[in-house]
Formats: structure tokens, C-alpha cells, sequence
């Protein structure tokens, strides 16, 4: 199996991969996943030194997002909100979708009542499965080898073992962005048909702004060139989930919560319009909310 059989979007599973490689490897990381290593591939130092280059240019004083300080944050972010919910003991699923080159459930301690469902293509998974072939999960894993535009994504999770009747925590890492907005509330509304209330959700989502500066152009054009433009970008995201059914709150990396001591630069007030912004989203499914 190889890097051929991705998708432009699926190869940017390399990129993550190849950003936490990099991560574990510093005195002050903000976590530790040895596995990375193995899940970067043939390309992913190629399309990481590409976003370097862009993002620290030689010449000039950087003015994009810290793309390194971002995956860090967010990785870690993301694996301390899983841990807080599989910490409940009445919360029995997780659901990674899509999952590329996650490896959460090699890498963090699960308690024993978790099943941990991973969604995505089968080149994607399959891909994975050789690269951590002789590594056991340490959960109960169970992958679903899907399309998550499939029309029958949803009875193949639970063929897997799911159950919509039981609470859940779902995690959309990495997808908003890369999806048009009337396909962003589809998968939402497919995913909330699925959760029982008081489910919870995470997500990362741009503003739209972040989508049409002239300074993001350097960025932007990286992933456009690699056939994975960003095309959707939301500048309430409690407003768009709550569309859904669900109660979120929204931080931005530097904030205290999503910090870390590693955000670079200033994060300015929600009001003030025209400046890039990158959203972490959680929350839970609303009690009593009705199938969407």
C-alpha cells in the first residue's frame, strides 16, 4: 500500500502525521506520539517542508499562522477532551471520522467500558494498518472502512458495533474546512441522527475570513495546489451547530484553555472582523433535540 492510493485531502493525513512526528520530538512538546513516525509516509516531510517554507519565509517576518504551534495545540487540546469524556462512565463510545492518521487509540490509556470506532476510506485505514502493523490499540478499536459521503456510512458503523441509543463523543478533526458549507450541514445533521442526547461533539472549523485575506494566500495556495483548497469557513460556530441540535462553546487557540503556552500571536476580540481565526469547537448534543 501506498501514498498513491490517497486522495489529496486523505494525504494530508501525512501532513498531521509528519507535524506530530516533529512535535514529539521537542524538549517542550506538548505531547508524545511514537507513532507518528511510522504514519508519515512517503510524502509527508515533503508536504510538512512545504508548509514551512510558506509559513516561514526567509525573507520576510512571518505573518500566517503558526502551523507547527496550531497542530501541537490542537492535537493536544483534542486528546485531553477525549480523555475527559471516555473519564465518564456512562460515556461507552468514541467516534474518530475521519480518523487518518490518528493514533489515539495506540498512544493514550483507555478505561476498559470504551469502544473506539475509527471512519474512513479503506485506502486510508488500510494504509494505517500496514504502517502499525505488530502495534495493539489499547481499546477496544474498531475501524469502518467508509466514505463518509456514502450513503450507507452511517448502517456500517453500526454494523461495527454502534449504538445510536447509547451516548457517544464524536471527533471532526480535520474536515470542515475541506468541505462546502451545504455538505458541512449534511455531515452534521447525519452525525447528530446518530448521537443519543447528551452526546458529545468536537470540531476544528476556520471563520471565513481566514478564506479570503490576502496574507493567508501563501497558505491557502499550498493546499489548493495539493488539489485540498479550504472552502468553507463559519463565523459563528456556535450558531452553525446549534443548527444542528447541539449546545457548543467555541475557543481559539491562545486562549487560556487552548494554549499551552505555545499560541504565538495575539488573539483579538470575536467583533473585530477581517482577521484570521481558527475555531475549536465542543459541546454536547441538546437534551430533547429532535432527529435533524
Amino acid at each position: 500500500m501506498t501514498t498513491t492510493s490517497l486522495n489529496p485531502v486523505e494525504r494530508t493525513a501525512l501532513l498531521t502525521a509528519a507535524l506530530r512526528s516533529a512535535e514529539t520530538l521537542r524538549e517542550d512538546r506538548l505531547y508524545s506520539d511514537p507513532y507518528a513516525e511510522r504514519l508519515v509516509g512517503d510524502i509527508g516531510p515533503k508536504l510538512l517542508a512545504e508548509v514551512r517554507a510558506a509559513t516561514f519565509p526567509a525573507d520576510r517576518p512571518r505573518s500566517l499562522p503558526s502551523t507547527p504551534d496550531y497542530n501541537a495545540i490542537r492535537t493536544r487540546f483534542f486528546d485531553d477532551y477525549l480523555q475527559r469524556a471516555a473519564a465518564d462512565g456512562q460515556m461507552t463510545q468514541i467516534v474518530l471520522a475521519p480518523a487518518g492518521m490518528d493514533s489515539r487509540a495506540y498512544r493514550l490509556p483507555w478505561p476498559e467500558h470504551i469502544r473506539y470506532f475509527e471512519v474512513d476510506r479503506p485506502a486510508v485505514l488500510a494504509f494505517k494498518s500496514e504502517r502499525l502493523e505488530g502495534v495493539s490499540p489499547r481499546v477496544d478499536h474498531r475501524t469502518v472502512a467508509v466514505d463518509l459521503t456514502a450513503a450507507d456510512w452511517e448502517q456500517r458503523l453500526i454494523a461495527a458495533g454502534y449504538d445510536p441509543s447509547l451516548p457517544s463523543t464524536w471527533l471532526l478533526e480535520g474536515l470542515l474546512y475541506y468541505i462546502p458549507e451545504a455538505d458541512t450541514h449534511r455531515m452534521l445533521d447525519r452525525v447528530a441522527a446518530l448521537m443519543a442526547p447528551g452526546s458529545r461533539i468536537a470540531a476544528d472549523i476556520v471563520n471565513s475570513a481566514a478564506l479570503t485575506l490576502p496574507h493567508m494566500r501563501g497558505l491557502l495556495d499550498v493546499f489548493e495546489g495539493w488539489g485540498c483548497p479550504w472552502v468553507y469557513g463559519d463565523d459563528e460556530p456556535e450558531q452553525l451547530f446549534a443548527g444542528h441540535g447541539f449546545d457548543v462553546r467555541a475557543v481559539q487557540p491562545g486562549e487560556p484553555e487552548a494554549d499551552f503556552g505555545r499560541w504565538p500571536d495575539a488573539v483579538l476580540d470575536r467583533e473585530i472582523k477581517d482577521v484570521r481565526r481558527v475555531f475549536f469547537v465542543t459541546g454536547r448534543r441538546a437534551t430533547g433535540a429532535g432527529q435533524s
